[in-house]
């Protein structure tokens, strides 16, 4: 029974120590109802094993994830600089043991990204940073380039740089059409636990459940690109792709969630027609869009029109669904659909 019980409180530990690595302590006694001698034995055991870390004093002690590997390689960019090589050479050799499904998503978002560096980031240098634990992996991209936002926000003509988040979201956007499909991030993004991007003022992070946030930090040059994903996770590259895949015979992609509140410029509230064009930019190169309203408290019945009656009655084909709206936003929605019969009575 003891044994048992000592194994849930490892295990609730290496869940919960990259969320709360300053308040560990007091979560586990809590959780378990222990003492706090008794969890410090516990915390103990696992820093002797080399499973974790502890920094700080005793007051402000923090507890973290010891890395069984970490690498740091620097990188000239040059014209005969491949991905795939810098795949194989640098990062595969670090990641041995892993799941396949795993190595797959790795594979797939460190290929991806740092195409990205080469072909669009007019990057110099670049460094790329790997840390493998007993329960995760997380591999960074940084290149000195021009910035992915601002390069988005140029190359479209956006009059901001978070409108660059928001159309990276949806999927299908490139700056290079004849050369690049625009699908690596919008996949990546989903593909592992934790997808972030560091660019300029502003720091994107989409996660595994679902959420996508948009932070200010102080500007920097250059992008820095995160991914972290646990070594345990089921996930596997098809099934991501799958899922946003049309089941007919041009199996393509063709299905995308879109985070309405990227549409928002600061704390506006959603409720004209230009911002529901904004939002609506590019929905034609799919064939089904979800728009999930997590985060957005009230919509304008301007705003639900131009989506849910106007875009429909212009593109029929195309499905517009959503999720994860509240009872005032999905009023609001209904009554826009309900417009559609009326305005061809």
């Amino acid at each position: 029974m003891q044994r048992e019980k000592s194994k849930q409180i490892r295990q609730f530990i290496l869940e919960q120590i990259r969320r709360h690595p300053k308040n560990l302590v007091s979560l586990i006694e809590k959780r378990f109802n222990l003492t706090r001698q008794a969890v410090h034995r516990h915390l103990q055991k696992m820093i002797e094993e080399g499973l974790i870390i502890a920094e700080g004093s005793t007051r402000l002690r923090q507890y973290h994830l010891k890395p069984i590997i970490e690498k740091e390689k620097f990188i000239v960019i040059s014209k005969d600089l491949k991905e795939d090589v810098l795949w194989r050479q640098e990062v595969l050799p670090v990641l041995g043991g892993i799941p396949k499904n795993v190595l797959d998503i790795c594979h797939y978002g460190f290929t991806e990204m740092f195409n990205n560096v080469l072909d669009h980031s007019m990057a110099k240098h670049a460094t790329i940073s790997l840390c493998y634990t007993v329960v995760d992996i997380k591999i960074e991209i940084f290149d000195d380039g021009v910035g992915i936002f601002k390069k988005i926000q140029k190359e479209l003509g956006l009059e901001d740089l978070r409108h660059a988040i928001l159309e990276l979201s949806k999927g299908k956007l490139t700056t290079d059409p004849k050369h690049h499909t625009g699908e690596g991030i919008f996949f990546s993004s989903r593909m592992f636990d934790n997808f972030s991007i560091l660019s300029g003022a502003l720091y994107f992070l989409h996660n595994e459940r679902g959420d996508w946030l948009i932070g200010e930090i102080e500007e920097k040059q250059g992008t820095l690109v995160g991914m972290e994903i646990d070594i345990s996770s089921p996930r596997t590259v098809k099934e991501v792709c799958d899922k946003f895949s049309s089941d007919s015979e041009d199996y393509g992609f063709t299905k995308t969630i879109v985070p309405v509140s990227l549409a928002r410029y600061g704390d506006e509230n959603l409720v004209s027609r230009s911002q529901a064009k904004r939002l609506l930019a590019r929905f034609e190169k799919f064939k089904e869009i979800i728009l999930d309203f997590e985060g957005v408290e009230i919509i304008g019945q301007a705003f639900a029109d131009e989506i849910f009656r106007v875009f429909y009655q212009k593109n029929p084909n195309i499905h517009i669904t959503f999720f994860r709206a509240n009872e005032q936003v999905e009023k609001t929605i209904h009554r826009a659909i309900r417009g559609r019969s009326e305005s061809n009575q």
